[in-house]
């Protein structure tokens, strides 16, 4: 089963590009994060008509995460649990379950940016990677296979960076963001890029200003977490580099690239 995350930046301003990669990549699951739409506005029936069950949580211009799988849903969920005044888009859930496997649970995130730090925003992103990780400790009490993926918005180490004393003082690096993503991962979690590829540079992200791209000023903000039983499956992963240049479409590309893992 390959499953994948990625990052749109608006659903609907870059669909041809998305499109494109779809057929290219073929996953069997994807998470979205930033479609930027209500859940009426979404493209629902481009993705059905090439075979996948549609599960989105959208919200009017900002946030917004979408679950696609060509296997059937089980036990959806909207919403990140723990916080009844949150109504940001950021969290989706389901249960997987492909005809003749074990079902895999598939966690989809798109986490606060948090800037400027320290201030609200930053108090709030704090606040709900706090309620992930305890939500992620309930579900791993099912034992079963579970990916948490999505853009966390952490760059978990130095060599996620270009640059890290120009990311010191950023809320995607600061120690406790950091700290907030490793207390996550050591519940039990395997950072599939890292497993595969543990000391290759694999950038997911860079901005649209000051030649980030051309120049490689990359940072890796997009994650996929494995539970126990996900990581004994794991066969692969990867970061699809090429999304991020020149395409079919002339469509300006998302800052994100998709990455993936593909699990036995």
């Amino acid at each position: 089963m390959k499953i994948a995350s990625f990052n749109v930046n608006s659903i609907n301003a870059r669909l041809p590009r998305i499109l494109d990669w779809f057929d290219k990549a073929q996953p069997d699951v994807a998470v979205l994060q930033e479609i930027k739409c209500v859940d009426e506005k979404f493209p629902a029936s481009e993705f059905e008509d090439r075979g996948y069950n549609v599960h989105v949580h959208g919200q009017k211009t900002y946030n917004g995460v979408a679950l696609l799988s060509k296997h059937p849903f089980d036990e959806a969920r909207k919403g990140l649990p723990g916080d009844d005044e949150d109504d940001h888009a950021r969290y989706i859930e389901a249960l997987i379950t492909p005809s003749g496997e074990a079902p895999v649970r598939v966690v989809g995130i798109y986490a606060p940016n948090g800037n400027p730090a320290p201030g609200p925003k930053y108090d709030y992103k704090l606040k709900w990677l706090a309620r992930l990780k305890r939500h992620a400790k309930e579900l791993l009490a099912f034992e079963e296979a579970l990916v948490i993926t999505g853009d966390y918005n952490v760059i978990p180490e130095p060599e996620d960076v270009h640059d890290p004393k120009a990311w010191k003082d950023d809320a995607l690096f600061l120690p406790q963001s950091r700290a907030a993503f490793r207390e996550i991962v050591n519940l039990g979690f395997t950072d599939a890029i890292r497993q595969i590829h543990p000391a290759k540079t694999l950038y997911t992200f860079w901005d649209y200003q000051r030649g980030a791209w051309e120049k490689d000023h990359g940072i890796r903000i997009d994650h996929l977490l494995l539970s126990p039983q996900a990581a004994d499956r794991l066969k692969d992963a990867g970061v699809d580099r090429a999304e991020r240049g020149p395409g079919k479409s002339d469509v300006k590309p998302s800052d994100h690239v998709p990455v993936w893992v593909e699990l036995g």
